[in-house]
This record gives structure tokens, sequence and C-alpha cells, in this order.
């Protein structure tokens, strides 16, 4: 778009719009400008760092990736906002975890939790266990405490920094890359999603992870490759995928496609803010 058609657009649309119009652009440009691919985890934090500051959102669940990039933040001093969604059904080790990674960077992290009255809601009609019962139940439980909650953190950032990656499963590996836009629920409003350690595999995470002594999940030592709420992740057994153990009473049900992505919703392009 030329100079000329920029400021053309900027009279014709509203204040609100011309912002958010605006505010777009600057994300399509960094995606253009930028070759992400080729950055390595702390050239994509310290730049999202420099670029957004407090608008900028790490999110993590505390697994071995979120806590290696809250690694770099602390070893680089950067000004990134660390987070996480508390779903309420989360293992106690997840929570004791949680302390422990905070008391080790001396970080603060903003936890993000559903709404009661929507939990409450929820389980006066379908029962508190309605997972179980089909896959549909189990995507409507993970909306409500997971991407509601999340979708108001975003709401709060124009950069979501998220730690997938491409070995986790065959879905994210076809699906995942360094640098996208996602919008906003609920507006037209964009923001920038990076992944910044998508192209790392395991073995390369965990020697990181062993260099830097950076402390891991008690979770994975007892076969948790994935680990959420307490009742739908569970261990895996050797060749299944690192998210077989997610709702795995759907691994082999008709209830579930023969495609199932085992994702809750936060990471399926297209659908994410489906709500």
């Amino acid at each position: 778009m030329t100079e000329a058609q920029l400021k053309k657009q900027e009279v014709e649309l509203s204040p609100p719009k011309r912002e958010i119009e605006l505010h777009n652009q600057r994300l399509e440009a960094y995606l253009e400008e930028l070759d992400f691919e080729n950055l390595s985890p702390e050239e994509i934090l310290s730049w999202a760092s420099a670029t957004f500051a407090n608008r900028a959102i790490l999110e993590t669940s505390f697994q071995y990736t979120g806590v290696a990039m809250i690694h770099m933040v602390a070893a680089h001093q950067l000004d990134l906002r660390i987070a996480t969604l508390d779903t309420l059904r989360l293992p106690p080790e997840t929570y004791q975890f949680i302390d422990q990674v905070k008391a080790r960077y001396n970080c603060q992290v903003e936890v993000c939790k559903p709404d009661s009255t929507q939990i409450d809601s929820m389980t006066e009609r379908f029962g508190e266990y309605l997972f179980f019962d089909s896959k549909a139940l189990q995507e409507y439980c993970c909306q409500v405490r997971k991407e509601r909650p999340h979708n108001e953190l975003i709401k709060t950032a124009d950069c979501w920094i998220s730690g997938v990656r491409r070995d986790q499963s065959s879905f994210r590996r076809d699906t995942t890359s360094k640098a996208s836009l996602v919008l906003e629920y609920g507006s037209r409003r964009k923001i920038l999603k990076l992944n910044p350690m998508a192209a790392w595999n395991e073995e390369q995470l965990l020697e990181y992870i062993k260099t830097n002594d950076i402390p891991t999940h008690p979770l994975y030592a007892q076969g948790y490759p994935s680990i959420g709420c307490v009742i739908c992740s569970t261990p895996t057994l050797p060749g299944e995928e690192k998210r077989a153990g997610r709702w795995r009473w759907f691994n082999n049900n008709n209830q579930a496609d023969s495609d199932d992505k085992k994702e809750c919703g936060l990471h399926v392009p297209g659908q994410l803010y489906n709500i």
C-alpha cells in the first residue's frame, strides 16, 4: 500500500477503526520485513521485548519449552510479561512447580482463571466430568476453562509468545510457524503470535535444559510428555505421540474423528477464537 493510499485510508476510517487498521498494518509489515524462521529463540524474544515491551506476553503451562524461554528472558533481562492459565483443574505438582520457577528466576507470573459463574453454569448443566461424555463437551470444557481466560488476557497484548514446537505432534508439525497473525476474539484487531522454539526438537531442548540447569516439571519423570489438567493428561506408552496422553479416552473412540488434533483450541489455525 502506497503512502498516499495510507493517508486516504486514515481520513476515511473512524478513529477507532483507523487505529486498528494501522496497528494491523504494522504487524503485517513485521512478517514481511523479518525472516523469523531464521532467527534463534533468543533473537525472537529479544526482538519482541524491544518492539512490544509489556504488550508482549509469554504464555506458558510450565512445560519444558516455556520454562526454557523464561530462562532466556531472565538471562537477557528482557521486558516481557509471563502469564499462565489456571483452569482450576491443574495437578498439584503444577502449582508447586510454578512457585519453584518464580523463586528461581525472581519473576512475576500473571495467573488467569476462568469465570466462576461460567464454571458453575457448565457443571450444573453437564456435570463435573462432562469431558468424558463427548468430544464436543470436552472442547466446551476447554473453551470455558482455557480459551475464554486466554481471550481476556490477549486483549492486553499485541504479541503472544507460545511454546508450541513442531515435534510435539503431526498436527503441530504441519501447522506451526515461528510467526503468524491471529485475530483478537470479537475484534478486527490482529495479534502477532510467536513460536520462538518451533523448530527445536526435544533432544535439542533437553540438552539446553541440562546445560543451563533449568528446573523441569516433576510429572515428566512420571511419564507425562504433555501436561495439562489433572484428569485430561496421562502418561504415554512407547511409540505414542507426545500428545497421545491428552484426553486418552478418545484415542480409539468413534466419538473423535480419525484426524483428532489433540488440541484444546488455542493453537488451531482458523479456529483459534471460534467460541
